[in-house]
C-alpha cells in the first residue's frame, strides 16, 4: 500500500516503525512543527518527525490542513490509505476523501467510550477495569467513526499512564498491519450508547486532595505519571506523586501513616514513586533518604 502516515508524539512512533516494517511506501509523513523545548528553548523536532528523518522518509509538518494549498499537497501524494495516530489536527472533509481507501485512525479506547484527547490517562482515573485499541474509518466528527478492529486488555492494579500506554502502542501498531493488509474491511458503527469523552488533561486536577477516598486519590496518580504528575505539598515543597497502591490503614486525612502511606478519607494510598523538585523520579524508599513527612499532610 502507498500510505500517508500522520502522528506526532512516542506513541505514534511503533506504528510508523510497524508499517515500515511490513513493507508499505510511506509516502509522506505528516506531523506537528518542531516546538520550543529544554532550557534553550530551542526548536525540538517531535519523536515521529526525528525517526521519520532517521528513515529517509517525507516529513512535513504544516501549521493547518484547511488551506486549498495543503490540501492539494496531501491528494498529490495518491495515497491508498492515510494512517492517523495522535496526529494533533482536525482533518478537514478533502483531507479525509483524498486517499483512495480514505483515513484510518488509531484510537486507545474501546469506543465509544473516551473519545477524544486523553483516552489513557481518563480510563485509569475513571477505574476502568479495561481499555483497548480500536481501527477506525476517520470522519469528520470527534472519533464517531465505523470501528474496523477492536481489540480489548485488561488494566493492571498498579498501572500507571505511561506503562499503559507502550502497551497500547505495541497493540496499535500490531493491529494497524492487521487493517491495512486486510482492506477493504467490514465497518461498525458506533453504538449510541455508552459515548464519554476524554477530555484534555487540565494541571489543575493535578493537585492530590487526601480527604477524597484511597481509590479515587491512586487512580488520580496513577493516571497523571508521568505526565503532568500528581503532586501534594511536603513541608512546602511540591512533590510529585508517580506510582501509588491502595494500602492498608486508617486515619484522618492526610495522616502519613508511615513510609510514604497516606490516610484518605476511605483507607489509604501507599506512594511507591515519587520524584522531589529539580530532581529525578526514584523509587519512595530512595526519595525518603532525603526527605522527611510531617505527620500530616494536609
Amino acid at each position: 500500500m502507498r500510505i500517508i502516515f500522520m502522528g506526532t508524539p512516542d506513541f505514534s512512533v511503533p506504528v510508523l516503525d510497524a508499517l515500515v516494517a511490513a513493507g508499505h511506501d510511506i509516502a509522506a509523513v505528516y506531523c506537528q512543527p518542531p516546538r520550543p523545548a529544554g532550557r534553550g528553548k530551542k526548536d525540538r523536532p517531535s519523536p515521529v518527525q526525528a525517526r521519520a528523518e532517521a528513515l529517509g522518509l517525507d516529513v512535513r509538518h504544516p501549521v493547518s490542513l484547511k488551506t486549498v494549498e495543503a490540501q492539494e499537497d496531501f491528494a498529490t501524494l495518491q495515497a491508498d490509505v492515510a494512517v492517523v495516530v495522535a496526529y494533533g489536527l482536525i482533518l478537514p472533509q478533502a483531507v479525509l476523501d483524498a486517499p483512495r481507501l480514505g483515513c484510518l485512525n488509531i484510537h486507545a479506547s474501546l469506543l465509544p467510550r473516551w473519545r477524544g484527547a486523553a483516552p489513557i490517562h481518563r480510563a485509569i482515573m475513571a477505574g476502568d477495569a479495561e481499555t483497548g485499541v480500536c481501527i477506525m474509518q476517520m470522519e469528520a466528527g470527534l472519533d464517531t467513526g465505523p470501528v474496523l478492529l477492536r481489540e480489548a486488555l485488561a488494566i493492571g492494579a498498579e498501572e500507571t499512564t505511561g506503562g499503559l500506554h507502550d502497551r497500547l502502542s505495541a497493540m496499535g501498531a500490531r493491529m494497524i498491519v492487521d487493517a491495512v493488509a486486510g482492506l477493504p474491511l467490514p465497518a461498525t458503527p458506533q453504538p449510541d450508547a455508552g459515548v464519554t469523552y476524554a477530555a484534555k488533561i487540565d494541571k489543575a486536577e493535578a493537585q492530590v486532595d487526601w480527604t477524597l477516598p484511597a481509590a479515587q486519590v491512586d487512580r488520580l496518580i496513577r493516571g497523571l505519571s508521568p505526565f503532568p504528575g500528581a503532586w501534594c505539598d511536603v513541608g512546602g515543597e511540591r512533590v510529585k506523586l508517580l506510582g501509588s497502591r491502595l494500602a492498608d490503614g486508617t486515619g484522618d486525612p492526610g495522616q502519613v501513616l508511615g513510609g510514604f502511606t497516606v490516610a484518605c478519607s476511605t483507607g489509604a494510598v501507599e506512594v511507591t514513586r515519587a520524584q522531589r523538585a529539580g530532581k529525578k523520579a526514584m523509587p519512595v524508599d530512595e526519595v525518603l533518604k532525603g526527605l522527611v513527612l510531617p505527620d500530616h499532610l494536609i
